[in-house]
């Protein structure tokens, strides 16, 4: 029996991010303090060559761009937080997409990447990685265990991502990494949609996940950060290699607003949650929407798998306006509380007008109107909704005036 007054064995996600990659020593401060460096000092040319050797292990004090105290403590969090043995810390989550890309293909190398990829993703995949003479090829989200007709004796790697951020197709994690495994292909899933909170990729055989901190980790729209996270040690180090020979360094500032968002994850994610689904749920009673994309929703083709693999859900969804683009754009243009921009998990509501159909290959976008993706911020969902319900108005008197 564990002693009164003890901590839990296995804390909470909540109590974790209250305590991860803080400094160890007492007294000191509750945060960990910035390190600007790029020059690491030595006082013997042992203990210099000790540390080059050394270089690409966890913690090691080399060269700045090896990383530092609070880069460290960071990746540590994250890594916590995912379930992995590592992480390396990245200038952007596009950064972070790169990575893996980098670190394990080679010319002759063949890469699966499910459709609904983030789009510049896709546009580094074909404009630079295919550009090395690795084949590049696309394969429907839904997929499943089915994927393994689409292996070749090439293939090296498998690029998920679930669910897609425009699209919303939840992937079967289990099924797709279980074949790759047995097949002694690499997966790699971006996970920003649901963060280490919501989704544990790494625990459904997935190899490596990424994610843009830039968005909910932050969550204040103020830093760019990547994310790469290891299952395996081997992985973490070829990604820490990768990562110097492509030069990455990711600056202080940015570690340290990304710390401090982590320490409010939890009870934002919540908001974003409730807000999103209250939204969501209230659109699908709407005369002007056809459909809406949110995997929390009963309605959704894919809610038994959201339900079986994620613990909460994301503000990020999207709607199927029933009208061309020129009212989705008298639509998006009446909102008040919702700005008109890229990116998303911040604490400011977000619409963008998107049309996937350009950034398909292996399935086709079977939209009939104008897709609006919506982000949840942290205003007051009633306020919010209110938003929405003035904008549709606008659209009704568009469409019949």
């Amino acid at each position: 029996m564990r002693e009164s007054g003890s901590p839990p064995c296995q804390p909470r996600p909540e109590t974790q991010l209250s305590r991860l990659g803080r400094p160890a020593a007492h007294p000191g401060p509750v945060n960990m303090p910035l390190h600007r460096a790029s020059t690491i000092v030595f006082d013997t040319v042992a203990e210099l060559e000790a540390a080059k050797a050394a270089r690409f292990d966890k913690g090691t004090m080399f060269y700045g761009r090896f990383g530092t105290p609070d880069v460290f403590a960071f990746e540590g969090a994250i890594a916590t937080l995912s379930g992995g043995v590592g992480t390396v810390a990245v200038p952007s989550g596009l950064a972070a997409c790169v990575l893996p890309l980098v670190a394990f293909l080679k010319p002759g190398d063949h890469v699966l990447v499910t459709d609904s990829v983030y789009e510049p993703a896709r546009t580094s995949l074909q404009a630079f990685i295919a550009r090395s003479g690795v084949e590049v090829s696309y394969f429907d989200p839904r997929a499943g265990a089915q994927i393994a007709g689409q292996m070749r004796a090439n293939t090296r790697l498998v690029y998920l991502e679930s669910p897609g951020s425009l699209t919303f197709e939840v992937q079967d994690l289990p099924a797709i990494a279980a074949v790759a495994r047995d097949k002694g292909v690499l997966t790699m899933c971006d996970n920003t949609w649901a963060s280490p909170l919501y989704l544990k990729p790494l625990s459904l055989g997935v190899d490596l996940v990424v994610e843009a901190a830039t968005k909910y980790v932050v969550g204040h729209s103020d830093a760019m950060i990547g994310t790469v996270t290891a299952a395996d040690a081997a992985h973490h180090r070829l990604l820490r290699q990768a990562a110097n020979w492509l030069g990455y360094r990711i600056s202080p500032d940015d570690v340290y607003l990304a710390q401090r968002g982590l320490r409010t994850l939890a009870v934002r994610l919540e908001r974003h949650y409730r807000t999103s689904l209250d939204l969501a749920a209230w659109l699908e009673g709407r005369p002007e929407v056809r459909r809406v994309l949110h995997p929390a929703l009963p309605s959704h083709p894919d809610h038994a798998l959201w339900r079986r693999d994620f613990s909460g859900a994301s503000g990020l969804f999207a709607v199927e306006l029933d009208t061309s683009k020129a009212g989705a754009t008298i639509f998006a243009e009446a909102l008040q509380l919702f700005s008109q921009g890229f990116s998303w998990g911040g604490y400011e509501s977000l619409v963008l007008l998107t049309d996937p159909a350009h950034a398909r290959t292996a399935t086709r976008w079977d939209g009939q109107g104008t897709l609006v993706r919506l982000y949840a911020g942290l205003e007051d969902a009633e306020d919010l909704r209110a938003d929405l319900q003035a904008g549709l108005e606008r659209l009704k008197a568009f469409t019949n005036g």
